[in-house]
């Protein structure tokens, strides 16, 4: 166990701040760093590549920690991967501001690299406040199959958590929260038999890549370090409010030659959408085979005419003292959530479904909540570092 170090104001001149082995031959397993911090720690050049924090091995866990201010390239926190499902966890830790870097390599966390992003990780990423992580497009760069994005709260981010390579991945009871700050966005997919349900998506002001959930067109034949198809992604149980773009079908980026494949057996199920901003859903290419069910969408322009599954009506959402928007008494949401998706077991909240589930992540209910919007108080090491 590593507990109670703060790397302040300074750099190292060559490797990583922290790594999680003895030696590129020997890696760390059953290892634990716990109330850390790492700030300000940048080299006088800001091309200079290095990472804060390495994990390699396997069942490291990395919790209460804070990770503020990195400015030169190079992701904050990365889990290399080895071939073999290495179970590491990343839960209760801070990740404060991070510039925009202006190039590739700004993300506060990558799991996998393209190489290696066929290969199963299971890392378990949780209960983590990102505030202000703008250094690319990418806040979470996801690239190996298999792991569980969940429980997060994502504060005035100008970006995304991506699924960019790598497959049955799930996000689930993640908290996106733009406060309708400039690009800030929600969850990107790309890859197969991905799940994102249970998800709060408030105030982004991002669109396109920056959408709040989108799905990327893929490249016939692609390459590990391209764009696979999206097929069979589950995007259920999801709450969108107040977002400049919603759902985001079919992006193409900078190849539109190449880019050919749509996504295809998709489900886009149960989701609440309130919004102003329109159209609420933007087909850039038209999926293969989606299937819309039990959606509630309100306020802008539908964008598409499904046959069925999106009805059109004011969900009668109410302001909490939390600050989130629900369903209020006698919203058409309630119980009317259709399907079986034997995986949404809860909410948002951690309250139990129960038989007659309402659409969107929050579900009615007089037990107290489990789980909610991070603050700074509830994550990061005991001293104070902010």
């Amino acid at each position: 166990m590593v507990d109670g170090l703060w790397f302040k104001d300074g750099y190292v001149s060559s490797g990583d701040v922290i790594e999680l082995r003895a030696n590129p031959s020997k890696h760390a397993h059953h290892c634990r760093v716990t109330n850390c911090a790492i700030t300000g720690y940048n080299p006088f050049d800001k091309k200079a590549n290095n990472k804060w924090v390495s994990l390699y091995g396997a069942h490291n866990r990395v919790d209460h920690c804070a990770l503020i201010g990195k400015e030169n390239a190079g992701t904050t926190l990365v889990v290399w991967l080895s071939g073999e499902p290495n179970y590491h966890r990343i839960d209760h830790n801070y990740f404060g501001p991070r510039p925009p870097l202006g190039a590739n390599g700004g993300e506060t966390i990558r799991v996998g690299t393209s190489d290696w992003s066929m290969s199963v990780s299971r890392t378990i990423v949780e209960r983590n406040l990102f505030e202000e992580c703008n250094g690319e497009i990418e806040i979470i760069s996801s690239k190996s199959c298999e792991n569980v994005y969940r429980q997060n709260t994502f504060l005035n981010c100008e970006g995304t958590l991506t699924l960019r390579h790598g497959n049955r991945c799930e996000v689930h009871g993640n908290f996106f929260l733009g406060n309708h700050k400039r690009d800030t966005g929600g969850v990107r997919i790309i890859g197969e038999d991905h799940k994102v349900y249970n998800n709060y998506f408030a105030g982004l002001m991002g669109e396109d890549a920056r959408s709040a959930l989108s799905m990327r067109n893929g490249i016939p034949d692609s390459p590990l370090a391209g764009y696979f198809q999206v097929k069979r992604a589950v995007v259920a149980f999801n709450t969108l409010v107040d977002c400049r773009s919603n759902f985001a079908l079919g992006l193409i980026s900078n190849d539109p030659g190449r880019s050919t494949l749509p996504p295809e057996d998709c489900v886009i199920a149960n989701n609440l959408t309130r919004g102003d901003s329109g159209p609420l859903i933007r087909e850039m290419n038209k999926p293969l085979n989606l299937r819309w069910q039990g959606n509630i969408f309100h306020g802008a322009a539908l964008g598409v005419n499904p046959t069925s599954g999106i009805v059109e009506a004011d969900p009668r959402l109410r302001l909490g003292a939390d600050g989130l928007w629900r369903p209020g008494a006698g919203s058409p949401a309630i119980g009317a959530a259709v399907g079986d998706f034997p995986f949404v077991t809860d909410d948002i909240d951690g309250q139990p479904r129960g038989k007659k589930r309402d659409v969107g992540c929050d579900q009615s209910s007089n037990r107290p909540a489990l789980s909610r919007p991070l603050t700074r108080d509830m994550v990061g090491p005991t001293f104070r570092v902010i």
